[in-house]
């Protein structure tokens, strides 16, 4: 909660930071990797700098938050902070690190706002900031234990057990220990992050989701090739789909993620598009391999069959369910046959009947996904039973947090 004195001054220069609060991010950036351009080589996703994406998700965090502090002040965005949470817990974020954060971000704020910072407008969001990074920093230390690692510590040695083609631009990768003791346990719709060695010297990290049900002895990636489009070629996704073979080891964190398969009876969604169908993959995967008998509505919308990753698996997990309904949506029938049931066109929940108290959960591209939740508020879905993956910056954060 704010202070008495910090709100009414976070209340009068909001609209002023938030105005400018795209300029300050990019100064910060700039600055942060001149002063340490290991974080962007070994921690920051270039290709995520390069296309804005990083910028626009720390900015509308920030925004979000102090909008949070000043209209709820009686509460805490948890929902929004458990998410940024585990992402830098899979990115092996520390605690001394918000200190440079935090030097270089007021460095630009005064950069950008000039003789606006007045000692007392700098107290005011140095205290939303500090109880920003606190909440994080208190919140990560807690996955850390969860997970049974030091602080930052998470990474482990995986070996390439086996590798699939499952699409011209998806290739699943089976890990196993080294020494051949089980994988570690996670929960249903959690993701690893993966780190690789690149040509120039860099590290770089990505996460991926673990697309098969925990309680086996190995784990399962699924990894799409992001091609160079609109924004930058995939550097890990092309280099794991060129390099990463049988016998092969890669270094992979522990398991992260608040998108996680919940417990009980409660009738579930899973709505996914594209590649965003390996979490609901686990969640479907566990939830046969437990004989969960309570309703399950399956979505996903693909551009062709033949893109469609693990679709095989999908039917029969989705079959193997008493309670389970699949609804499948193709751009196009691409060089195929529609697979019996499916429909084309775009995914449209106006043809699929949800059971009363349906809670649901959602991965795929933003456009896909504020289409399904607008339609699930539209049919009186309440806004906190609607949970979603984003696979990179969460450009979401203001809008559906």
């Amino acid at each position: 909660m704010l202070s008495e004195q910090s709100a009414p001054v976070v209340r009068a220069t909001l609209p002023v930071v938030g105005a400018a609060i795209g300029e300050i991010t990019g100064r910060f950036y700039s600055r942060l990797f001149a002063a340490h351009p290991e974080l962007l080589r070994d921690v920051f996703n270039r290709g995520n700098q390069a296309n804005g994406e990083q910028r626009q998700a720390l900015a509308g965090s920030i925004a979000a938050f102090a909008t949070a502090l000043l209209e709820h002040p009686e509460t805490r965005p948890d929902a929004m902070l458990s998410r940024i949470a585990h992402k830098h817990a899979a990115l092996g974020v520390t605690s001394e690190q918000y200190k440079i954060v935090h030097e270089h971000l007021f460095a630009a704020i005064v950069e950008v706002l000039g003789e606006a910072v007045t000692p007392e407008v700098a107290a005011a969001w140095d205290e939303v900031y500090w109880l920003m990074a606190n909440a994080l920093i208190a919140i990560e230390a807690g996955l850390y234990r969860d997970a049974g690692v030091p602080e930052g510590a998470s990474w482990r040695p995986m070996v390439v057990a086996e590798r699939h083609e499952e699409t011209p631009d998806a290739v699943s990768l089976v890990l196993r220990r080294p020494d051949g003791t089980p994988a570690g346990a996670f929960k249903p719709g959690q993701y690893v992050s993966v780190q690789v060695e690149l040509p120039d010297g860099a590290r770089q990290i990505r996460q991926y989701s673990l697309s098969a049900a925990p309680g086996g002895s190995d784990w399962r990636i699924t990894v799409k090739r992001v091609r160079g489009g609109e924004g930058p070629e995939g550097e890990v996704s092309a280099w794991l789909h060129a390099h990463a073979l049988p016998g092969d080891e890669l270094s992979v964190s522990a398991p992260f993620g608040d998108l996680v398969l919940p417990t009980g009876d409660t009738p579930l969604l899973l709505a996914s598009a594209g590649i965003g169908t390996t979490p609901m993959l686990s969640m479907l995967d566990h939830l046969a391999a437990t004989g969960a008998t309570r309703p399950v509505t399956v979505v996903h919308a693909d551009r062709t069959p033949a893109d469609h990753a693990h679709r095989a698996q999908q039917h029969t997990l989705a079959k193997a369910l008493p309670g389970a309904a699949l609804h499948l949506w193709y751009e196009s029938e691409g060089e195929g046959e529609l697979p019996e049931g499916a429909r084309l066109g775009q995914a449209d929940l106006d043809e699929v009947p949800l059971p009363e108290g349906v809670v649901a959960y959602l991965c795929g591209p933003l456009p896909f996904m504020r289409a399904v939740r607008g339609e699930l508020l539209r049919r009186g879905v309440p806004a906190a039973d609607i949970h979603y993956e984003v696979f990179g910056p969460d450009l979401w954060l203001g809008e559906a947090a």
